[in-house]
């Protein structure tokens, strides 16, 4: 099986090493350099219903990169589009739930699911609307997040919440449900005004036995401050 390694202390990379026959998946542009022995090709990995699922679900790109050794053994590095670290995970006995464009790369024994999620968790949430990637199969995954990364452990009997924008991913056998931050009285429509006027944002509430992924950094938030800076 391919093997996946982070490798750089800052804005790393992922060095991938492919044996002959071997092959990998990951997102548009993630290759940075590959040995001569790979070979590089855009496919709608699953076809076309899964493809526009997926880009629907996790914002990801229609067409991805499938890099395999062709030709001998050989190395590739790859980098996320945004700025942050990266975390390898191994899927398996135990897999995830991945929040928009947390995916990176992966080997051909891991599948990206698309399912559906309860209505709540679809209209105030940023991970993937009505539907949302989760893991299948078994092998190797990289994600990424914006800014450092963070592994949280959520244990039973104590409930994790998170600002919904810092969550990278987490295990699928975890319970999360979505709520508005500013907690207290007043009902939805109070409690979402309140949100907005303390630049509050959702949170998600973990609950079971497992771990949750989370960046320092708040993507939208950032590209809100970019933007500003760009009209003074």
């Amino acid at each position: 099986m391919a093997t996946f390694t982070v490798t750089g202390s800052e804005d790393p990379f992922l060095h991938v090493s492919l044996r002959q026959g071997e092959k990998i998946y990951c997102e548009s542009d993630a290759m940075v350099m590959m040995e001569s022995a790979l070979e590089l090709k855009g496919k709608m990995s699953g076809g076309l219903g899964s493809a526009l699922m997926r880009t629907f679900a996790n914002g990801e790109s229609f067409f991805q990169q499938h890099i395999e050794a062709v030709r001998g053994d050989g190395d590739c590095l790859l980098s996320p589009t945004l700025p942050g670290a990266m975390q390898v995970i191994d899927v398996g006995p135990q897999q995830y739930m991945l929040s928009d464009g947390a995916f990176v790369a992966a080997t051909f024994g891991v599948d990206l699911k698309v399912r559906t999620q309860n209505v709540g968790n679809a209209l105030f949430g940023q991970s993937g609307g009505f539907f949302i990637t989760e893991t299948a199969g078994s092998g190797q995954l990289a994600v990424s997040g914006f800014g450092s990364l963070f592994q949280l452990d959520v244990t039973a009997g104590k409930d994790v919440v998170i600002d919904n924008a810092h969550v990278v991913c987490w295990d699928s056998s975890l319970r999360y449900e979505i709520s508005v931050a500013t907690g207290g009285g007043g009902g939805l429509f109070s409690n979402l005004v309140n949100s907005v006027t303390s630049g509050e944002g959702m949170v998600l509430r973990f609950s079971g036995q497992g771990k949750v992924l989370i960046c320092s950094r708040n993507r939208s938030s950032f590209v809100g401050w970019l933007s500003s800076q760009r009209k003074q």
